[in-house]
């Protein structure tokens, strides 16, 4: 059984930092993409980034490029989201999921088996 588990929310002032985590269990980093996601009140889900099934490739949305980073850690089964120099517009639900073979890697319909979410709040 795939699962997907995000932690690491919580409040952040504007400039701050903070790092989520995206535990998988039930298969490897090695079998496909990771997404992240996030979702504001009143908004549509919408794409963050994304690590290659290799992790050798990363893709970012524009608004959060150049602060956010994606990487991975196999040996604990792990991807993190780096999120630096964060804004009142980042505050959202946070969410991890499988990309699904051959699935747009930018749009939630591409991807299975999300987390139940974390919330970042950035507010001073």
């Amino acid at each position: 059984q795939l699962q997907l588990v995000e932690s690491g929310g919580g409040l952040a002032q504007p400039g701050g930092s903070l790092r989520l985590s995206c535990t998988v269990s039930g298969f490897t980093l090695d079998y496909t993409g990771i997404g992240w996601f996030r979702q504001a009140p009143g908004k549509e889900r919408e794409f963050v980034g994304t690590i290659s099934r290799s992790g050798g490739s990363t893709h970012y949305e524009d608004y959060v490029k150049g602060r956010f980073t994606i990487s991975r850690d196999k040996a604990v089964n792990t991807v993190y989201l780096q999120m630096n120099d964060l804004k009142p517009e980042d505050t959202a639900v946070y969410y991890c999921a499988v990309n699904r073979p051959g699935g747009s890697f930018y749009k939630p319909e591409g991807y299975d088996n999300w987390g139940q979410g974390t919330r970042v709040t950035v507010s001073s």
